[in-house]
């Protein structure tokens, strides 16, 4: 059970960091990467959303998104 758990949020982290590095691009609408980006953000917001709230942005940088990440690392080395 705890492989599949362990499994599941590093498939989970592997999204949120392909989502954060997609976010640096411009995406044109409709190619293969922003389609991506949408498949990987309809993934992940909702976890961000609700952090997104609480913890306010720190100039450019979404200081939720990281905190989030910083989250399930932390759970994923307890666990696995």
């Amino acid at each position: 059970m705890t492989e599949i758990l362990c499994a599941a949020i590093t498939i989970f982290i592997v999204v949120l960091m392909v989502r954060a590095v997609l976010s640096w691009f411009p995406l044109e609408p409709g190619n293969f990467l922003s389609q991506v980006n949408r498949f990987a953000v309809g993934i992940t917001e909702w976890a961000v959303a609700p952090l997104r709230r609480v913890i306010p942005p720190v100039g450019m940088v979404d200081i939720s998104f990281l905190v989030l990440v910083f989250g399930l690392f932390l759970v994923r080395g307890a666990i696995c």
